[in-house]
């Protein structure tokens, strides 16, 4: 994508920093939150996505608030008015050359369009508030937790310590993470920021919200960790005519969670039409494993060892026809075209782990990601929880998973619902169990386990798997093919009633103790 032209707008004595993108039918003028910068915001997936989304069915013009990103800053000792502040909308859309404009206004950025569509209603056009609040005590924090919050701004702004009060969702995705902290320190310093929070504090505009007029769609996380969803039930109760629309998450910012549902319905209720679907996204399948340090291996092994396994790891990823899409942290992300290949990849990796000495967690879950680039949005960051959920060895997958592969051999085990921020509804998942293609789907009555009922190569195998050898090993000390060990590790767990692999190993352990080498 080239590079986006910014230009300055007069406001006063004050100059205001604005971008154009698009060309649709109809100008959409985007007022930010607490923070913004019209450079940074691009770098970020979910920022970017939301505003192409929105570039593509209209003009969109994006400015920083006076006081943020590249806007000039404002006195901390005479801090403006909101009415001052709303006159920046007018200012840029005046150099922009608008004449009329949607405005879409967000967290602090909604009282702020709600002025200016009470003063200036003949230049607005639709009215759309995301997260957005009348008054800033009531729905966002009281005095004491704004001091509390004013007090972290001034000792450690810039660092992403404010994160947990905005996206806490993000706190455990490191490239998130860091990604914020640059996002503090290039929108304001540490003094702007806690001016910026004590302008915020005097916002109340409750007495105009009967005089807007301009058709208005409310949206608002349900639970919302920063504004209290109650405070877009009280401006759906008090514009005249707006709908509110309440979508699932926690997290604040508009471009976290599920951006392409909030530009779905921005699209919807600006141009009448549902949005188009995507040709550029397409049905896959991810695998997200996630590996840690339980036996405090130190810093030097740790390091060696999870190179180690991210070069297995991509080895046994393209071996399995899939795709590596990156890495954040401890989280490998790859992709596949169905998800069968991306559970047999999932047990590959979870037995390589074993071998190297890892722990591992891995989550798959199937959907919409886009074409080009790495997985983002819902899709990947479902599969992310699911990963973080796991336990050690699980691979914990949606029930759709189980759902999309019945008939390939692989079993799963119910493994009930988790609640997940951005899902409407709780997910079910399941969990893929060992040795899945060829252990029976389900038992007959137990029975007395005997090392009599065994034959003598089974009996051999079975005391490989004891001194934790994987099946490829067993086959190369055995002279035998993979497939036939995994044959004999089957036979071996169904004639002696055993779950998995590692109870076939306890039960050799236990009878060579009582019955001697």
């Amino acid at each position: 994508m080239r590079p986006i032209e910014t230009r300055y707008a007069r406001s006063g004595d004050v100059r205001i920093a604005y971008q154009v993108v698009g060309q649709g039918s109809f100008d959409l003028v985007f007022v930010p939150g607490f923070i913004s910068n019209l450079d940074l915001q691009w770098e970020d997936e979910g920022y970017s996505r939301l505003l192409k989304r929105l570039s593509a069915f209209s003009r969109l013009i994006l400015f920083d608030k006076r006081g943020t990103g590249l806007s000039d800053r404002v006195d901390s000792h005479h801090l403006p008015s909101l009415e001052t502040r709303m006159d920046d909308v007018r200012a840029v859309m005046d150099a922009a050359g608008s004449g009329r404009a949607a405005i879409f206004g967000t967290s602090e950025g909604a009282p702020m369009a709600m002025l200016f569509a009470a003063t200036y209603p003949e230049r607005t056009r639709a009215l759309v508030l995301y997260g957005g609040y009348a008054n800033f005590h009531k729905w966002v924090m009281p005095p004491e937790r704004l001091e509390a919050f004013i007090a972290t701004t001034e000792t450690a702004w810039g660092t992403g310590a404010t994160l947990p009060n905005f996206a806490p969702g993000r706190v455990d995705d490191p490239h998130f993470s860091r990604w914020w902290a640059r996002f503090e320190r290039l929108s304001a310093s540490p003094t702007a920021a806690a001016a910026l929070a004590r302008m915020n504090a005097g916002i109340d505009v409750r007495d105009v919200l009967g005089t807007i007029s301009a058709p208005t769609l409310l949206i608002h996380r349900r639970s919302d960790v920063r504004v209290d969803p109650e405070a877009s039930r009280f401006l759906a109760r008090k514009i005249p005519g707006a709908r509110l629309v309440e979508i699932a998450g926690r997290d604040h910012p508009v471009w976290t969670g599920d951006v392409d549902r909030v530009a779905d319905l921005v699209e919807e209720f600006l141009t009448g039409e549902p949005a188009v679907a995507d040709t550029e996204r397409v049905l896959a399948a991810l695998l997200v494993t996630r590996i840690y340090d339980t036996a405090k291996l130190g810093d030097r092994m740790w390091g060696e060892r999870s190179l180690r396994y991210q070069e297995t790891w991509r080895m046994l990823v393209g071996r399995h026809g899939g795709r590596t899409s990156g890495t954040h942290g401890e989280l490998m992300v790859s992709r596949f075209d169905g998800p069968a290949r991306a559970v047999r990849c999932a047990a590959a990796l979870r037995e390589a782990a074993q071998q190297i000495g890892v722990a591992s967690a891995q989550g798959v879950h199937v959907g919409e990601i886009e074409l080009r680039g790495p997985p983002v949005g819902l899709t990947a960051r479902v599969t992310m929880q699911l990963a973080g959920l796991a336990g050690r060895g699980d691979i914990l997958a949606s029930r759709l998973v189980a759902d999309l592969v019945v008939g390939s051999g692989l079993h799963f085990v119910d493994a009930g619902r988790v609640s997940l921020d951005e899902l409407e509804e709780p997910l079910p998942v399941v969990h893929a169990t060992s040795e899945q293609h060829l252990e029976p789907a389900c038992r007959q009555k137990a029975r007395p386990a005997e090392p009599a009922a065994l034959t003598a190569r089974e009996s051999e195998v079975v005391n490989l798997i004891a001194d934790g050898k994987s099946n490829a090993a067993i086959a190369a000390e055995l002279s035998l093919s993979e497939h036939t060990v995994k044959r004999h590790v089957a036979n071996i767990l169904l004639k002696l009633d055993l779950p998995s692999r590692a109870a076939a190993a306890a039960f050799s352990a236990r009878h060579t103790g009582s019955d001697g080498p």
